[in-house]
């Protein structure tokens, strides 16, 4: 990662994240590594600062040997392995944390990291990855899954979502610029936080995928088995087609797709990096029905040459270019509803066009090419020079002679 010219950034720049644990590897931890590489070469290398550490200490983190300032859950009980079960004290907890001494503050959110406290002095950007699902738009499908609601918790849950709606409105109003990453998420943010916020895609890296190998017939979704990304939906339309697909990943859906599965489809379960790789290079398409912030894999199918069959609603408005819509240079099928006949009403009309043969893999690489870290860095670094221009000039005005107040014009 390169940068050609010297920016004008405080020396002290705090960078903050949600938590800092092995178990969590995924979007949000990749922004943050590519916001920290992009600012230890510019000579202004970060500290970190988060509800708990779990990696600073691991001879082979990323994060090995790094100060991170941490919150009170650190101390208590399961607080590093077990962050997210002490939800109603986050919103306090990361208020805890002291970062008086950074002028420049840069936060990557996704439930609480926003809500640090700072001062008029210093320059708070948050990059957004989505407002609070289970407390805002989706409260009620997480009520009707969860244990604790069933086991009739659910007045005292619905209590708790209620404050942390409260509290995510307020600090939300604290930051000084919202970065969101998607249309979709700035439109939550407008919604929910009655904020404007900048539109940023965050990076992909696309060069871990080869674009330029032999196909098979074969789809593939992939994804955690979670129930909000729809997998199910996908395995019922594959049923009805009989058309092979391959399901990978693993999660609390998995024993549900084991049962619903019919003879075409195939539930791998985890699979390495490497395999992972190899099977979005070699499918027919990359199916998706999950309603995503962004969505990473879609973007990594693209980079791995292989057309994408995704909803659409969401973040992949903002990556796949609907050839149904009459793009130029499409890259994939968007179905408008989250049913197996939608999905099957797509796989059905992108066989019927063999469409896979009118979808160049190079074209689609070169698509994808626009989501890579670097061009991330470049868009995030105009932006953060732009914003702590504002905010130099916002604070040179402040400090500037009273006598030149209206307030203080002479009145004798």
């Amino acid at each position: 990662m390169s940068v050609e010219r010297s920016l004008d950034l405080p020396q002290r720049i705090a960078l903050v994240h949600e938590w800092f644990t092995p178990r969590s590897v995924g979007g949000a931890e990749q922004v943050v590594d590519t916001i920290d590489q992009w600012l230890t070469t510019l000579g202004r290398k970060p500290d970190l600062a988060a509800l708990v550490d779990g990696e600073s200490r691991l001879p082979h983190s990323r994060w090995a040997g790094r100060r991170i300032l941490t919150s009170p859950i650190q101390k208590l009980p399961w607080g590093i392995s077990h962050v997210q079960q002490y939800l109603p004290l986050l919103p306090l907890a990361i208020e805890q944390i002291d970062l008086g001494d950074y002028p420049l503050v840069i936060s990557s959110n996704h439930l609480v990291a926003k809500g640090v406290l700072t001062s008029p002095e210093q320059l708070h950007i948050s990059y957004v990855h989505t407002p609070v699902r289970y407390a805002w738009d989706q409260m009620h499908a997480y009520l009707r899954r969860s244990a604790l609601a069933r086991r009739g918790l659910g007045p005292w849950i619905r209590w708790q979502l209620h404050a942390l709606r409260q509290w995510d409105q307020l600090s939300a109003a604290r930051v000084d610029v919202l970065v969101a990453n998607s249309r979709f998420t700035a439109g939550r943010i407008r919604q929910y936080w009655r904020r404007d916020a900048h539109v940023l895609h965050p990076p992909v890296q696309v060069e871990r995928f080869r674009w330029d190998q032999p196909r098979d017939d074969s789809y593939l979704c992939l994804c955690r088995l979670v129930p909000y990304k729809r997998v199910d939906v996908v395995v019922e339309a594959f049923n009805r087609l009989r058309l092979p697909l391959r399901v990978v990943g693993d999660g609390p859906e998995r024993a549900r797709l084991e049962q619903l599965a019919g003879p075409t489809v195939q539930i791998l379960g985890r699979q390495s990096q490497e395999q992972v790789e190899t099977l979005l290079a070699r499918c027919r398409a990359f199916v998706y029905a999950g309603l995503e912030d962004f969505g990473i894999a879609p973007v990594e199918a693209m980079a791995s040459g292989a057309p994408v069959i995704g909803l659409g609603r969401g973040g992949l408005l903002d990556s796949v270019r609907c050839a149904a819509a009459g793009s130029a240079e499409p890259t994939g099928v968007l179905f408008p509803e989250q049913t197996p006949a939608s999905v099957a009403q797509a796989v059905d009309w992108f066989e019927q066009r063999r469409l896979w043969r009118e979808l160049p893999p190079e074209q689609l690489r070169h698509w994808a090419e626009r989501f890579r870290p670097d061009a991330f860095v470049s868009r995030f670094e105009t932006l953060v020079q732009r914003s702590w221009e504002t905010h130099q000039q916002s604070c040179a005005v402040a400090a500037s002679d009273p006598a030149g107040l209206p307030e203080l014009s002479r009145c004798d």
